[in-house]
């Protein structure tokens, strides 16, 4: 019998020879190099693109590290450059939080913001570099920043503002970064300080209602970068020079004749400003006869809700408004659902004055009523009804005036403005809403020539501590170290079983 091996059967692959056996293993090793070098390569790019492009989101429920529109607005439209130095000891605990939010002004416009971070603990010869330079004494944290050849150290007591609770085992405080920030920019490149005059001595309309208001404008004005003054006009000949506007909130008496000339003078000049905040309960028949002059008459009623239930009569006061987008000054607002409580008048405006276009005065809506309110003035009637001397909707509750205003936009700055409002309680701090500071603010922005930083307002973001009880502890205890990983050792469990099985 015959020992040569049996030939191939159909189909079978022939043994290769030992030559070609070393050439196959080096074209799979040529296969894998060259996928593991295509690997490294679409990881490098990929890298490459994730660190030049990118998407940022704050899914933080309150937003706490988004910067508020009207910040975000100023800071696009920067034509100076500025530098944000964080100088902080890494221990702080608001360390993380500043490095966060300066990063979000870089964020916003990188042409044109600086962000740079320095430990005084650490980086002793960038501290003293910074000492010489400035002239500042580095005795604790804070945020330097530069712009416009000035400079303005924000110390970390202003930054952190202590809560009523505070004391050391539950401190509560509230982060005024980003308010006491942007203010600094507006400062160091405006180069000074707006001041409004407060109009004091005609009553309030709510006990402490005047020096309430007062603070929220002086709070208001450490975010926008305007202080708040005093004035009576019974002791002064004219509002005084370096006034950015005057304010005048709830006057429940009168202007005598003279203070109604002094407000009238200064109404008169081309960069006039003025916002009133009306008080409906108030008997002031010079001030009424003054604003519809300028095109904006309340009425003598109140804006109001009435109808007939199965309990009785229900008649409500507190309007629901309606922000117009018409106006950059209430625009920013028309998703935002707000009211007025207390007691509103309507105002009278006359948009189509012949009269008024001959002195160039623009008469324009800021907010109304919902459609339901009506001007009512039979408002102490039980059931007070619609009729012929009411006034129907669209119902005005709020309006802007400007005297010589132009198509040009570049000739606006000489215009004068105002802002007129049917309730007083905008500023209260029982019933303000959000809104209501929002767009107070807008409308000072607005009287200022400042509209890029209109909008929402910076909010403080509030940190605290909570104490817990100690069956509260023991609870978080079992849930965190028995259940949770017990439930994943069981899990493990299952699935081992499983397999084996």
């Amino acid at each position: 019998m015959s020992d040569s091996p049996p030939a191939n059967s159909p189909g079978t692959t022939p043994p290769q020879p030992p030559a070609a056996r070393p050439l196959h293993r080096l074209g799979i090793g040529l296969n894998v190099a060259f996928q593991t070098l295509l690997v490294i390569a679409l990881f490098c790019v990929a890298n490459y693109l994730s660190y030049r492009h990118y998407v940022r989101k704050d899914l933080s429920p309150s937003k706490d590290y988004t910067l508020s529109d009207a910040t975000i607005g100023y800071i696009k439209k920067l034509s100076k450059d500025v530098e944000i130095t964080l100088i902080f000891n890494r221990d702080s605990v608001i360390m993380q939080d500043m490095r966060a939010l300066v990063d979000e002004y870089r964020q916003v416009k990188k042409s044109r913001v600086r962000v740079d971070e320095i430990d005084p603990a650490r980086d002793l010869e960038d501290a003293e570099k910074l000492k010489l330079s400035y002239g500042i004494s580095l005795t604790g944290n804070g945020i330097l920043v530069r712009a416009n050849d000035r400079i303005r150290f924000i110390t970390e007591n202003e930054i952190i503002i202590r809560g009523l609770n505070n004391d050391r085992d539950n401190p509560s405080v509230d982060l005024r970064g980003e308010d006491a920030i942007t203010s600094a920019i507006m400062g160091l490149i405006e180069g000074r300080v707006r001041r409004f005059y407060f109009i004091a001595g005609k009553g309030a309309v709510s006990p402490g209602g005047t020096e309430l208001a007062y603070i929220a404008l002086a709070d208001l004005g450490k975010q926008q970068n305007f202080e708040v003054m005093p004035l009576n006009l019974t002791n002064v000949e004219s509002v005084p020079e370096d006034a950015s506007g005057v304010i005048l909130v709830g006057a429940r008496y009168d202007l005598s004749e003279r203070e109604l000339q002094v407000l009238d003078a200064y109404w008169q000049t081309k960069r006039a400003a003025l916002l009133v905040l009306l008080d409906p309960n108030g008997e002031t028949p010079r001030l009424r006869s003054f604003l519809g002059k300028q095109g904006v008459a309340p009425r003598q009623d109140r804006v109001l809700y009435a109808e007939s239930t199965s309990t009785g009569p229900k008649v409500q006061f507190s309007v629901q408004t309606v922000f117009l987008q018409d106006s950059p000054i209430s625009k920013p607002f028309t998703e935002v659902s707000a009211s007025f409580s207390g007691q509103t008048q309507s105002l009278d405006l006359k948009m189509d004055s012949p009269e008024l276009t001959s002195r160039q005065i623009q008469v324009q809506p800021l907010i109304d009523a919902a459609e339901r309110f009506w001007g009512e003035t039979q408002y102490t009637q039980q059931l007070p009804m619609v009729d012929r001397e009411d006034t129907r909707p669209p119902v005005h509750v709020a309006a802007s005036v400007e005297r010589g205003a132009v198509g040009d936009e570049r000739l606006r700055v000489d215009s004068a403005r105002m802002v007129v409002v049917g309730n007083a309680l905008l500023l209260d701090p029982a019933t303000r809403l959000a809104s209501h500071q929002d767009f107070v603010s807008s409308s000072l922005n607005w009287m200022l020539n400042r509209e890029r930083y209109m909008g929402i307002t910076p909010k403080r973001k509030q940190v605290f501590r909570l104490e817990l009880k100690q069956e509260q502890r023991q609870q978080i205890f079992w849930v965190t170290a028995i259940l949770m990983p017990g439930a994943v050792l069981g899990m493990g469990f299952l699935v081992w079983t499983f397999r084996r099985s």
